[in-house]
């Protein structure tokens, strides 16, 4: 298939760096980027993100004792019911990505993952579509693991450093496999966890085309779309091989990762440690927890104690919110901001928080929730005073999160 850029959104794809994203030129990008809502659904080729395998009959014990989420989920032998129409390319059954993250010793982050376990043959009729697909070999269990590309290298020598005598390789697959993101207005959020909606409407009239419906969801490998597993909203994710474009791109749904980068902005969701500072972020601030990305339920793991600590303790002062650059007159202020900018009380100067990303006139900042949202034009940039801060409500947020709710914790 002949891939092509979103004619609404041109930009070249880049493998950005986001600690400078803020300095390129964005005179086109601002005039569509704060209305993503409103256009159809997009598809970026995340050139941010790598692929690993980890592979053997310890594959789960090894990561369960490493990361902060229950990836002993993955052995389930129940998956979502997918389709009842078995094909060589169509599992039955499917279990849905995990997202989750590795910490230091001291609980503050290191990389987030998400994992997926492939189809197994079993699952699948045979090619011929004559049988059952061939059992599974239990000593060859694989995990797919979409990761940070800027640190690729050194996540694959940090998880070797933990392997000791665990039965798994860890493999870095980032010429063979790709990651992608599908996002925008009008993807349901009504449909089956790992069920495309366009996918099931493959087709002429109200018929379905099972043929049709089969190459839709994915390729002979059986890859496929599954909702994103930290939010519905932010759309459906997915890892495929890089010599074939995925089902449903089609030559005008594909843009530029920073169109990506923009959705998560708007909605308060960092990824990846240039935006979640590794060694140095605290989980919890940074709404992990509200992303899928921790289990209180599982056994003890890296940087659980201090995790546990924190979360018990029941109130957070600080978290990473959405936010908006304007000026005096509530106009968008474009490429103002950097990252690391200091945003403070405008009539006292102190210090509320820190920018952590920028892009045009979005970002996101770690600000102690207290003083974020007492008002509209309370907030600006040190040194900036000209530039001025709209903190954003995330409409994912529980209500426990917000300071009212907090203060009347605490009272009580």
């Amino acid at each position: 298939m002949h891939r092509m850029k979103v004619q609404s959104f041109q930009f070249l794809k880049t493998h950005y760096n986001l600690k400078t994203i803020h300095s390129s030129s964005s005179k086109l990008f601002s005039q569509h980027t704060h209305q993503l809502d409103n256009v159809t659904s997009m598809a970026s080729h995340l050139e941010s993100r790598s692929v690993i395998r980890f592979r053997g009959p310890d594959t789960i014990k090894f990561l369960q004792g490493l990361l902060t989420n229950d990836v002993k989920r993955f052995t389930e032998s129940v998956g979502d019911k997918k389709s009842y129409l078995s094909t060589p390319n169509v599992s039955t059954v499917s279990t849905p990505p995990l997202y989750t993250a590795l910490l230091t010793p001291q609980g503050r982050f290191l990389y987030d993952l998400f994992l997926y376990r492939p189809s197994q043959p079993d699952e699948k009729l045979d090619r011929t579509g004559s049988g059952p697909g061939p059992g599974s070999d239990h000593n060859e269990f694989d995990l797919f693991a979409d990761v940070d590309s800027t640190l690729l290298d050194e996540l694959l020598d940090c998880f070797k450093k933990y392997r000791l005598r665990s039965k798994v390789e860890i493999e870095n697959l980032a010429t063979e496999f790709s990651c992608w993101q599908r996002f925008g207005g009008n993807i349901s959020s009504s449909t089956k966890s790992t069920e495309e909606p366009e996918a099931s409407s493959v087709g002429y009239g109200a018929s379905v085309d099972g043929t049709g419906m089969s190459a839709s969801q994915g390729n002979n490998l059986g890859w496929q779309w599954y909702k994103d597993p930290r939010l519905e909203t932010l759309g459906f994710r997915g890892i495929f091989p890089s010599n074939t474009t995925p089902p449903l791109v089609e030559a005008d749904k594909e843009t530029s990762e920073q169109n990506y980068l923009q959705w998560r902005l708007e909605k308060g969701i960092a990824e990846g440690s240039a935006e979640i500072p590794k060694g140095e972020a605290v989980p919890l601030e940074y709404n992990l927890t509200g992303l899928n990305a921790i289990s209180f339920d599982k056994g003890c793991y890296v940087g659980q104690e201090f995790i546990a600590r924190t979360h018990h303790r029941g109130v957070i002062r600080k978290r990473l919110l959405p936010l908006k650059f304007v000026n005096e007159s509530g106009k968008e202020m474009e490429q103002k901001v950097a990252p690391g900018s200091e945003v403070v009380q405008t009539s006292s100067d102190k210090k509320v928080g820190t920018v952590t990303t920028a892009l045009g006139c979005r970002g996101l900042g770690l600000l102690r929730l207290e003083e974020a949202f007492k008002g509209s034009g309370l907030l600006s940039i040190r040194g900036q005073e000209d530039v001025k801060i709209e903190a954003i409500r995330p409409d994912w947020w529980p209500a426990e999160w917000f300071p009212e709710h907090q203060q009347h914790s605490v009272a009580a």
